[in-house]
């Protein structure tokens, strides 16, 4: 995606003809956002010595979890006139920023709007975040973020689309296109960013910044398939991770960088660091100090060094020594000036500071809200709530407004964020609603609000500031004192359904049983509130899907739906007691899993052929695969069909299935839809671990259904 203009190769040759060594290896810098007055005086002095070329509009590598902080455009226009005016051959500098979902208008977290399963909605979502960011000056944003994740306990998980490679891939080629918008030199498109490459969701107990252990087989067919989706969409950037694999740190990897993502992915755009991650590599213990760590890292393939003055520090010297070739750093600085041509930054290099009308995007937020949201349980069909009962509202989050944005919403409003306890009072009246101030302890209140009430909604889950960057967990169940009001609701005797709002799935044995229906509200932004209280009340048809395991205990995890075929695989009910003694290892609630207030009825699958020759797939003939899914409740609903594949014999071990594909369809009641995927060559094979694809002849099944464990199967034969 660029600008009209797509060949800029003429005009970079020349910039790069004039510039010194310094002022080259000053376009590989980037500097942090100034803090004061003073740190702006020198940002100017620097950019007038051509010192850096690239800023990050944040003040701190864990910018997520500052207080809210709005972009100054002001003083970005004014650094740029310094740039464009009186810095060494009038190169704009380029304004990035985690624009991780949304701006002022807060989506979803990306782990929740990939439980919409709505690709349009969340490509929509994308595009008012680029309109909203772009508008106050910024041009690039580090999203989207495609670690994949078995660890519920690890912090980071809100920014990623889960366990999944097939949701991480739409969902990395839905916010790429949303971003961009088809051409990211228009004023209000953004350079997009896939992070973090590769296997930092893979942390070894959650821990950030911590080491993996993954070995190829497993790289290529689940970390890597979202980032080679990210660079099949045009993605302009790519971020390398923190975490070494197997000893070797990514940042520093030419391996992981150079052989990897360009060479085996066909990545051509720029690469960029993430916050002082080549200085890191001192810390991971394979250089001895910054200047080691910047040979490392700019030969390995590394681009834009942020934030740590690594390059602009040593590179000089390194190159006087002839430890890093001109010829590298001069593709690094081609590459930065070809990314400033796409955003057209040379002929547009000023924010207009437009003003946006954020009507619909909130519109969308709600939408995108309301999707994601996940019935997990509705005994005796509690929920729809009655609109003539009394609601009895209890927990620390009926009148919470913050934690709703979740984590990396730096430019939210907590004042524009409504509380369940305003929405539920707008839907029912305050002649229904009974409550009292935030509260959870087990005291008379409670008690009077519990005595006095038809039905309590307890309004639970986890605070913002234990989610995002540096903010892991090693117990991912509910306080005491909200398992303690969870048990005192139950023993009432009275109906009593849990909203949760999480960053995360949380382990909920021990939970959910008091419980006769959980709603799954994520922190799911600006409109979190607004939407959790429309399902409560029926309004809205709920119609998320799960996409990572919610464990019975944390002592269950690592548990997720794709593992390796095995006879003792409990997560599919076989020999779960041969896991542990102590405890039944299946999942509280699998992968796909969501209810809804209608029921729908499967027809068995059905293909068009039930052998095809090996030739013919690799030829690209497709198998068609079908189902009728009918609407057989009281309620108009949405439901997401999904598409696993199982390779029953295999060179290499197979999981027991995997997702290939899905789509969310809406039925009326007692309508019928038929559903129809077509699975070929790429949906048959796998990598191997020199990365290489394969196909093989043999039995597959193929299910289609409503989660992972759905039974309802054909079976097919590549002959």
């Amino acid at each position: 995606m660029t600008n009209p203009e797509k060949n800029f190769d003429a005009k970079i040759e020349d910039i790069l003809s004039k510039l010194t060594l310094k002022e080259k290896i000053g376009q590989l810098n980037m500097q942090v956002s100034p803090r004061n007055d003073q740190a702006l005086a020198d940002i100017m002095d620097q950019l007038r010595r051509g010192e850096f070329g690239s800023m990050i509009l944040a003040n701190s590598d864990t910018a997520g979890n500052d207080a809210p902080e709005s972009v100054n455009t002001a003083m970005c226009n004014k650094v740029q006139k310094i740039a464009v005016e009186e810095g060494p051959h009038g190169i704009p500098i380029i304004y990035g920023r985690d624009i991780i979902h949304g701006y002022r208008t807060i989506f979803p977290i990306p782990l929740a709007a990939s439980a919409s399963f709505n690709d349009e909605l969340v490509e929509k979502a994308a595009r008012y975040s680029a309109i909203e960011a772009s508008a106050v000056g910024v041009h690039w944003t580090f999203s989207p973020m495609l670690d994949m994740c078995h660890d519920p306990r690890y912090g980071r998980i809100i920014e990623g689309p889960g366990e999944d490679p097939v949701v991480g891939r739409h969902m990395a080629k839905s916010m790429i296109k949303g971003y961009q918008n088809g051409d990211v030199s228009k004023e209000d498109s953004l350079l997009t960013c896939a992070k973090h490459f590769v296997g930092y969701g893979a942390s070894e107990g959650g821990r950030d910044y911590y080491r993996t252990e993954i070995a190829p087989y497993t790289l290529y067919n689940y970390y890597i398939p979202a980032f080679r989706e990210a660079v099949n969409a045009g993605v302009d950037t790519v971020m390398p991770s923190f975490n070494d694999i197997s000893g070797e740190p990514v940042s520093g990897s030419k391996h992981y960088l150079t052989d990897v993502l360009r060479k085996d992915l066909g990545f051509e755009g720029l690469l960029v660091s993430d916050w002082a991650a080549v200085h890191y590599l001192a810390d991971q213990g394979i250089t001895a100090n910054d200047k080691e760590s910047t040979e490392v890292g700019i030969n390995a393939g590394m681009e834009i060094d942020m934030c740590d003055n690594c390059f602009i520090n040593n590179l000089e010297e390194l190159i006087n020594e002839g430890k890093v070739s001109m010829e590298t750093l001069d593709n690094a600085v081609r590459s930065v000036l070809r990314l400033k041509f796409k955003k057209n930054l040379f002929e547009n290099p000023y924010c207009k500071m437009p003003q946006v009308d954020r009507t619909e995007h909130l519109k969308c937020a709600k939408e995108l809200a309301s999707e994601c949201m996940v019935l997990l349980k509705n005994e005796g069909n509690v929920l729809p709530l009655p609109k003539d009962k009394r609601i009895g509202l209890l927990g620390p989050f009926v009148h919470e407004k913050r934690a709703l944005l979740g984590s990396w919403c730096s430019n939210g409003k907590e004042a524009e964020t409504p509380s369940l306890c305003e929405k539920m009072l707008e839907k029912f009246g305050a002649d229904k609603i009974i409550t009292e101030n935030n509260h959870t302890e087990i005291d008379d209140v409670a008690s009077a609000v519990i005595f006095h009430s038809d039905i309590l909604v307890l309004a639970l889950g986890e605070s913002h500031r234990v989610t995002g960057e540096r903010r892991s967990l090693s117990d991912i169940t509910l306080t005491p004192s909200q398992k303690a009001l969870v048990k005192k609701a139950k023993a009432s005797g009275k109906k009593v359904v849990g909203v949760f709002f999480c960053g995360r799935p949380l382990a909920l044995e021990g939970i959910a049983e008091y419980l006769d229906a959980v709603l799954y509200a994520w922190h799911a932004g600006s409109e979190t509130a607004s939407a959790a209280a429309d399902i409560l009340y029926g309004d809205i048809v709920p119609s998320g899907k799960t996409v990572i395991t919610f464990p019975r205990q944390v002592g269950h995890i690592p548990m997720y739906y794709n593992a390796t075929k095995n006879r003792f695989n409990c997560y599919y009910g076989s020999y779960a007691d041969f896991s542990y003694e102590d405890s039944t290892a299946t999942p509280y609630y699998p992968f796909g899993y969501g209810l809804s207030y209608t029921t729908f009825e499967y027809s068995p699958v059905k293909t068009d052929v039930s052998e095809i020759s090996l030739e013919d797939v690799q030829k690209g003939k497709k198998i068609t695969c079908s189902v009728t899914v009918t609407n057989t409740g009281d309620y108009d609903g949405k439901e997401t069909v999904q598409l696993y594949l199982r390779d029953v014999v295999g060179k290499m071990m197979r999981p027991y299935r995997e997702l290939k594909d899905y789509n969310k369809i809406f039925l009326k009641k007692g309508e019928s839809k038929t559903v129809e995927f077509t699975i070929g060559y790429d949906e048959l094979g796998y990598y191997l671990a020199d990365g290489s694809y394969i196909l093989e002849k043999g039995d597959f099944e193929v299910l289609i259904g409503e989660n992972s464990l759905t039974k309802n199967l054909a079976k097919i034969k590549v002959i």
